[in-house]
């Protein structure tokens, strides 16, 4: 048992009677005479409970109650038997109240009840929180493939924290339903999460959206505006597409993610921003620093936990249930329930998505309006774009190492193989050589299970 606990009571007699009966039950409980010393303990050390008297030599205990219910349980102790003194002391806070002449043995069921209560309210919590983080991941993720677990993994670990998040990725890819889940799995999710497309608004406007702009700052400027970041107060602000910014607005949002601090546009008011920094971009930053695109010292603020997004084609695994979430909860209606045939599933797999997601939620769409009354959907209506199909069909392996020619055709076969859902007739086709030597380095790789 062993769990610490703090005995606030002036009367020193008493005090060492109810530590004494704690320490003999297994608990390590200190005891203090004042509110000062227990305000010292507390700066070092937290207790599993705290019971305290009502009126201390410094101070009444019940003026101090807000301060610790939020932190650790509390029992009250009273001389005076008043009514009034105990639902004072449950308003506040306290789980429980104590009558003095206190019975050593009611003492210890009360400790015993009051732990095991907040015990099961630490633990409903925690349920409470896993419950809604596994519903918001339903609701944004869609998938099951090990690159995107490990995505969520990424985001869990990081939601908590106040840390700014970089998030990268190929347009299309879902950056923003991450950004997302980061502000919904964190103790921020019950303010606002703000988005910001810093490609689409001009300087001007943009500084004006983000900081907010003060009365008579530009012509048709008539009134006082709150920008984005105080709408975000609280909250996460996400800033998507960072790397579009000009230099004027990389300088002050630095300033923000240094101090905390900025002005409205035509302010002089120093202002606090209570946000959390989340930003995205499909460009490589770095190298944009090498060539003076983007300044460095942003850069290592908004790099303080990258989170890299794959490509929908490095997890083929999840195309048939996001093109299944599509299907079925499109922005248009269509009264008659459609459903994908196994060949246009095949043909979606097989695609290697240069626009990612976005493409594929476009192309599903534009399925079953061309599909018109029919149920099903094959693969003669799904129209893929010509667009970027130069860089689809560009096949990228990555190695941490010079690799060696088995390696290359092993990782590229197994490429293949899940392109192409493990079927080995077309594998074989794409690769200009027999079926039955593409069984013989299946064998020879191990790669029998993809």
């Amino acid at each position: 048992m062993n769990q610490p606990m703090l005995v606030i009571e002036d009367d020193e007699t008493l005090n060492r009677v109810i530590t004494r009966q704690l320490e003999k039950a297994g608990y390590a409980p200190t005891g203090v005479n004042c509110l000062a010393d227990a305000r010292r303990y507390l700066a070092t050390s937290e207790p599993a409970l705290i019971i305290t008297d009502v009126r201390l030599p410094d101070g009444d205990s019940l003026a101090l109650l807000h301060e610790l219910v939020d932190d650790y349980p509390v029992i009250v102790l009273t001389a005076f038997g008043s009514v009034r003194n105990a639902v004072d002391a449950m308003k506040r806070g306290a789980i429980d109240y104590l009558l003095k002449p206190i019975g050593l043995e009611e003492l210890l069921l009360t400790v015993e009840r009051v732990l095991e209560t907040s015990q099961l309210r630490t633990e409903n919590q925690y349920c409470k929180r896993q419950l809604n983080a596994r519903d918001a991941r339903k609701k944004l993720m869609v998938g099951d493939s090990e690159a995107l677990q490990n995505v969520v993994r990424l985001i869990e670990d990081v939601a908590a924290d106040e840390i700014t998040v970089l998030i990268r990725g190929e347009s299309g890819t879902g950056k923003e339903l991450v950004a997302k889940a980061i502000h919904t799995n964190s103790p921020r999710r019950t303010h606002s999460f703000v988005a910001v497309d810093c490609c689409t608004l001009q300087e001007k406007l943009f500084e004006s959206e983000l900081f907010g702009h003060e009365k008579g700052a530009f012509t048709g400027a008539d009134r006082q505006k709150k920008g984005l970041i105080e709408v975000a107060e609280g909250g996460t602000l996400f800033l998507d597409e960072i790397g579009e910014i000009d230099a004027t607005i990389q300088a002050k949002l630095l300033r923000i993610l240094e101090t905390g601090q900025f002005r409205r546009l035509g302010g002089t008011k120093d202002l606090r921003a209570d946000v959390r920094v989340v930003a995205a971009t499909n460009r490589d930053l770095a190298e944009m620093v090498d060539s003076g695109e983007f300044r460095a010292d942003l850069y290592y603020r908004l790099n303080g936990f990258e989170l890299l997004v794959p490509p929908l084609r490095e997890r083929r695994d999840d195309i048939p249930a996001l093109a299944e979430h599509f299907l079925h909860h499109h922005s248009f209606s269509r009264r008659i329930e459609k459903n994908l045939t196994n060949a246009a599933r095949r043909r979606l797999v097989a695609y290697d998505w240069p626009g990612n997601i976005r493409e594929l939620k476009n192309v599903i769409e534009r399925a079953i309006i061309l599909s018109r009354d029919k149920p099903l959907i094959g693969p003669e209506h799904l129209a893929f774009g010509s667009a970027n199909q130069r860089a689809a069909n560009v096949v990228s392996l990555s190695f941490d190492h010079d690799p060696t020619l088995d390696e290359l055709e092993s990782e590229y076969l197994a490429l293949q193989l899940k392109k192409y859902s493990g079927r080995r007739a077309e594998v074989a086709n794409t690769l200009g050589i027999s079926e039955r030597s593409i069984y013989r380095m299946i064998k020879r790789f191990g790669l029998d299970n993809t």
